[in-house]
């Protein structure tokens, strides 16, 4: 199996390598997803049906949405 490798940058981003961007066939301003699972991360083509999930999921967090709930969690 080939490995890939990339840097990350202090803002914590990584150019997504040749090889990569090829096998999901990405293009530029395309976008990519994250499986995340027992200390595993898969990256694949992100799919409409996860924008649609983030953007249900994102409407009911709405609750942790305050000034103070920002301040005590800042730091995590």
């Amino acid at each position: 199996m080939p490995t890939a490798t990339s840097k990350i940058t202090s803002k914590y981003q990584a150019t997504i390598p040749d090889p990569v961007r090829k096998v999901l066939h990405l293009k530029a301003g395309g976008a990519i997803a994250f499986d995340i699972e027992d200390n595993q991360i898969r990256i694949r083509k992100a799919r409409p049906i996860d924008f649609s999930f983030a953007k249900a999921r994102e409407q009911t967090l709405s609750e942790w949405e305050s000034a103070t709930d920002e301040e005590a969690y800042r730091d995590l």
